[in-house]
């Protein structure tokens, strides 16, 4: 509460948080315009019967369960930056983009992606509304119709990106995680009004173990986000003139879950990868889109095969990620640039491999917690038979990581000022 106070009291402060908020704002209303002509009611039973499209509707902000011209949402440009990742390790010129040329190379990376998001969205708005036109969600529509709206919702798509870098600036949180944030949160009223409308006293005991589970997560989410393994760093003595540099003892600090939210979301982005393919196929056959889109969509409804493949993803992304925001060479190098070292430990390749090993143990927990808390409501549905996470495990990981790093991000602003006094 006094860090709360503090805030209201800084103006620079306050105004950064101003505006983020008047960009949410402005995010809801353009995710409450819907397209016209949607039966509402065969649009819910068919994301009620399809598990993978309401992992879309949280990254598209809850664009997509009411048809907004924001449908789309960040996941067109989500999957531009996966694809962009990837490239890295096959291209070494744009890994040296991405790595050697600071933040000017990290912007022009940046760049490639939205650029790259455009067809992407295309494509996959346009696959879109042919299955929600088959579904009968949308009325037939003519080819030149059916362009127009599918580049309106890529205009859409890109805006909410644009919304996001406008709130990356701010630096109170990351835009793109704030705007997932945002639309998830915004499904809690509803969801707490139908789970009191539909309360039912023989199932009081599934309410009780939500509760709970709810309880265990929120905390092991934090817990293992916070949770960080001290490597003690010790700098040499260095005599210049009549004086004494060095010789102070520091620590570098490992965090137990290194990639934070980012391998969730590059595993669901990469499950809906082959129902993209099956919808964007619409564009040269809409007989074969249909037909793919029946067969990804029967396979991910197996909870068995997907709550494997999930739990898989996660790990793997966990330590991809981890690879990439981490580098122990680099690392290592300036260790010795700087005169530190690890006690009983050669600098150089030596502990540049010393760092590698603990990293790759420690993220090993990290990326099974992250895939058990992912698959958690598809388990909880195995064994009982009843979901009683109406929001989801990846939904409640995201809420909480992304209230962590906010929560970071403006106490190390309120830091910062702290030696320039109080306006």
């Amino acid at each position: 509460m006094s860090k709360l106070t503090q805030i209201f009291k800084i103006k620079d402060l306050r105004t950064r948080i101003f505006i983020v908020g008047i960009w949410l704002v402005i995010f809801r209303i353009f995710a409450a315009i819907p397209v016209p002509d949607v039966d509402l009611v065969k649009l819910k039973n068919f994301f009620a019967s399809n598990q993978l499209f309401g992992f879309l509707n949280i990254f598209s902000g809850g664009g997509l369960s009411n048809l907004s011209l924001a449908m789309l949402g960040v996941g067109p440009y989500i999957t531009a930056t996966i694809i962009m990742q990837l490239l890295t390790m096959i291209f070494p010129r744009l890994k040296e983009i991405y790595y050697e040329e600071g933040a000017i190379g990290r912007a022009k990376f940046n760049r490639i992606s939205k650029y790259l998001t455009v067809p992407l969205a295309f494509m996959s708005g346009y696959g879109f509304l042919n299955l929600l036109v088959s579904q009968g969600v949308l009325p037939n529509l003519g080819a030149a119709h059916m362009i127009q709206s599918a580049l309106i919702v890529t205009a859409g798509s890109m805006v909410l990106t644009w919304i996001g870098d406008l709130i990356t600036e701010q630096k109170i949180g990351n835009g793109i995680s704030l705007l997932i944030f945002a639309g998830i949160v915004s499904r809690i009223p509803t969801t707490i009004q139908q789970a009191i409308s539909s309360f039912d006293w023989t199932v009081f005991t599934s309410y009780i173990v939500f509760a709970v589970l709810a309880i265990i997560v929120i905390a092991g989410v934090v817990y293992v986000n916070e949770g960080e393994r001290k490597v003690p760093i010790t700098y040499a003595k260095r005599v210049r003139g009549n004086k004494v540099y060095g010789g102070a003892t520091s620590y570098l600090p490992l965090k137990v879950n290194q990639a934070g939210v980012i391998p969730i979301i590059f595993a669901v982005s990469l499950l809906l990868f082959p129902q993209f393919f099956a919808q964007a196929s619409a564009i040269f056959s809409k007989s074969f889109s249909l037909k793919a889109t029946e067969v990804v969509t029967n396979l991910f409804n197996n909870q068995y095969i997907y709550a494997a493949l999930y739990f898989i993803l996660v790990v793997v992304f966990t330590y991809f990620y981890t690879a990439i925001t981490f580098d122990p060479k680099e690392i290592s190098k300036n260790l010795q640039r700087s005169g530190g070292f690890i006690l009983g430990i050669r600098p150089g390749d030596t502990t540049s491999d010393y760092l590698s090993k603990i990293i790759s143990r420690i993220t090993l927990w990290g990326a099974i917690f992250l895939g058990v808390i992912a698959v958690l409501p598809n388990l909880t549905r195995m064994v009982t038979g009843i979901s009683i996470f109406s929001l989801g495990g990846t939904a409640l990981l995201i809420v909480v990581s992304v209230a962590l790093e906010v929560l970071r991000q403006v106490n190390s602003q309120l830091i910062m000022r702290e030696y320039e006094g109080f306006e």
